[in-house]
């Protein structure tokens, strides 16, 4: 991936509403690969005071959403599997990794991994669809 698009999609997720609500942060891309952190925060505690499921899952989402759609096509989620290990302690700083394991003319597969400074917190597998549509954004330059 030329150095362009990779500051494209940086800034595209700097400036999306709901990475920008929760603190996520684009660390690194590349063709069929992303890295995002987001810092485990208060407000987002579940009942119990444990991370919320939901806010690992955005996390996951949105390393899973640049990863797949860094080929220039419009990928869409058709489902995603995840398995919560541990509850990540109060103030780390969480990472997803999603890495592309086989990619077809219609269909892409991802394994992303959520890590905070220690452990294993979560892993996701992942599959998209793949349309014809370019990606607009990368259009515009």
């Amino acid at each position: 991936m030329d150095n362009e698009k990779r500051s494209i999609y940086f800034k595209k997720v700097e400036e999306e509403p709901f990475a920008r609500l929760l603190g996520i942060r684009l660390v690194d891309v590349n063709d069929g690969y992303a890295l995002c952190e987001m810092k485990y925060t208060d407000e987002m505690d579940n009942l119990y005071q444990n991370a919320h499921g939901g806010a690992i899952f955005s996390l996951i989402d949105e390393a899973f959403e640049v990863s797949s759609n860094s080929h220039d096509r419009i990928a869409v989620a058709l489902n995603m599997n995840i398995t919560y290990m541990r509850p990540p302690k109060k103030g780390s700083i969480l990472k997803a990794e999603s890495k592309e394991i086989n990619r077809t003319r219609r269909t892409a597969s991802y394994n992303i991994t959520v890590t905070d400074e220690e452990n294993l917190i979560a892993t996701c597998q992942a599959l998209v669809y793949i349309k014809d549509q370019e990606i607009p954004f990368l259009r515009e330059t």
